[in-house]
């Protein structure tokens, strides 16, 4: 099945991460405009490379689920945050999630690992957020977590419009309202390699809050 990985400027971190993917998982890694070479070294190490011209962390999530042509597609950060070794873990609890034909999302609950994984204004953010979202969807996730799993189709059919970083909250306050069965396992969440652009930033943080919470706004009735 085909493993989206956004991308913006991750060369150094693309080789741990793709050298772990597991057998039956697909690396897809969308460009993002990248000027570090991350394309060329996506492609040496075995990768299909889409590129999303037009910039944003939901941009590239988009392209690479048109990309695609798996059942089943994955998404997580290519910044080696994330273990592609937990991807079959969350692709079993999809599986039972769907039983009876209802369509499922499942998310990585992140439990860091190691000093500076994940910088308290970041896991903050993320806690506001999340209890937004479980009042106005009746979810009740503890983490809006950026590994995935869902089925590419039932992704699609959800009319996804955010092209920024309330791409995943859109998703899953649209599938919510689908009716679809959402759930979540546990993941380590480790240091990043590189120069954090979002969590690690009190800026980037900022940001990725305002678009999740435009999200929100939008989604009231």
């Amino acid at each position: 099945m085909d493993v989206i990985l956004p991308c913006l400027d991750e060369a150094e971190a693309l080789p741990w991460v793709l050298a772990r993917m597991p057998d039956g998982f697909r690396p897809l890694v969308v460009d993002n405009g990248s000027t570090d070479g991350s394309a060329d070294v996506a492609e040496a190490h075995g990768a299909r490379v889409v590129a999303a011209p037009v910039r944003g962390f939901g941009a590239a999530c988009h392209a690479g689920l048109l990309a695609a042509s798996s059942d089943v597609v994955c998404v997580m950060d290519a910044d080696a945050s994330l273990d592609p070794a937990d991807l079959p873990r969350l692709t079993a609890a999809l599986t039972a999630l769907q039983s009876g034909g209802v369509p499922g999302l499942v998310l990585g609950r992140r439990r860091p690992v190691g000093r500076g994984a994940w910088p308290p204004h970041a896991r903050l953010g993320n806690a506001v957020l999340a209890r937004s979202l479980n009042r106005r969807a009746g979810t009740r996730l503890r983490d809006l977590g950026p590994m995935r799993a869902a089925r590419r189709a039932a992704l699609l059919s959800l009319g996804l419009s955010d092209r920024r970083f309330g791409y995943p909250l859109e998703a899953v306050l649209r599938a919510a309202a689908a009716g679809w069965r959402i759930g979540e396992v546990d993941v380590p969440y480790r240091p990043r390699t590189g120069t954090s652009k979002v969590t690690g930033t009190l800026g980037g943080t900022v940001r990725a809050v305002r678009d999740m919470r435009r999200v929100l706004a939008e989604a009231a009735p």
